[in-house]
């Protein structure tokens, strides 16, 4: 089943300096690194056309003229693909997200970060996502990580934590009874969002998310049984 009656647009976030992958990344993006004879972004673009995503932005920075260029080589995957460059300074996540809202029509849309491998099934995230009513959905896994979300016993988000130091930040008064859940950097948004970010330019996703959960439902979507690998750092390429 492909998604139907919906705009089906997604941003893929590439713009990263790709510090965890140097040397890999001096000359090259971090998206054009291959895995299995592929380069990152062209396993993802192929992932997100075949759940039925057809309009896609990528966000530029590091080297963003290898990116454009190999996007022409491969005749844009035969779908329309857009660019947004952040040619003076990086965004961050949720600036780089904001600086390609002019892309966005009426439809939530889909957020993948370039350097995401994994069989989630977007178009089971996307359905349950338009049937929880949130204004996003935030896919996570049960999984050792550095930093969890917290979760109540509805798939809310209720807070964050850094599992290093303890640091507990919470969107309510309690931490009784949440449950820690690792991100997959795989997310969906409503484009109300866009009225409610920042005011900055510049400014980081998660911080964004846990004010948004003190207002609205964000919803946090379980794939447990999903493969899922971060090919953002050197170990994953030895």
């Amino acid at each position: 089943m492909v998604l139907q009656a919906q705009e089906n647009r997604a941003i893929i976030l590439a713009a990263g300096l790709g510090t965890r992958l140097k040397p890999l990344t001096d000359h090259k993006p971090k998206a054009l690194l291959e895995w299995e004879g592929k380069p990152l972004l062209e396993h993802v673009v192929e992932k997100l056309k075949s759940s039925g995503f057809t309009s896609i932005i990528v966000n530029l920075h590091h080297h963003a003229d290898m990116i454009r260029d190999f996007v022409k080589q491969k005749d844009y995957f035969g779908i329309e693909i857009e660019f947004s460059h952040e040619k003076d300074e990086l965004l961050d996540t949720g600036g780089g997200i904001a600086f390609a809202s002019w892309f966005f029509g009426k439809d939530p849309f889909l957020v993948y970060n370039v350097d995401i491998l994994s069989n989630i099934d977007l178009r089971a995230m996307y359905e349950d996502h338009l049937k929880s009513g949130a204004i996003a959905s935030m896919a996570v896994k049960e999984r050792v990580t550095t930093r969890s979300l917290l979760m109540d016993g509805d798939g809310l988000l209720k807070g964050w934590r850094d599992n290093r130091t303890g640091e507990t930040i919470l969107t309510h008064a309690s931490a009784d009874g949440l449950i820690p859940i690792a991100f997959s950097a795989i997310h969906i948004m409503d484009p109300k969002v866009f009225t409610l970010f920042p005011k900055e330019k510049r400014f980081s996703l998660m911080p964004f998310y846990l004010e948004l959960a003190k207002l609205y439902p964000v919803h946090l979507y379980r794939h447990d049984r999903d493969s899922w690998a971060d090919m953002g750092k050197l170990e994953s390429f030895n």
